[in-house]
């Protein structure tokens, strides 16, 4: 009895072969590799849009500075 039949009888009824398991493994891989792409670019954009957030909270911040700057001018300027 050859290799390939020992096996033959070993496996169970219904299992798959050695080419199904390997297909079967390369399109895991390859689903693993897609999914894990999709992810990174929605870390991305994720990334980008908190950046976004940051810079325009940032640049509130400035204006709400920069009229209580002002603000404390035109108080000063009135005292004397």
């Amino acid at each position: 009895m050859s290799t390939a039949e020992q096996s033959a009888l070993a496996r169970p009824a219904g299992a798959s072969t050695p080419a199904t398991r390997t297909e079967g493994t390369i399109m895991y891989a390859y689903e693993h590799a897609l999914a894990h792409s999709r992810m990174r670019e929605l870390q991305e954009e994720a990334q980008a849009a908190s950046r976004a957030h940051r810079l325009y909270r940032a640049r509130k911040a400035a204006r709400r500075a920069e009229r209580a700057v002002r603000r404390a001018a035109r108080l000063s300027a009135s005292v004397y």
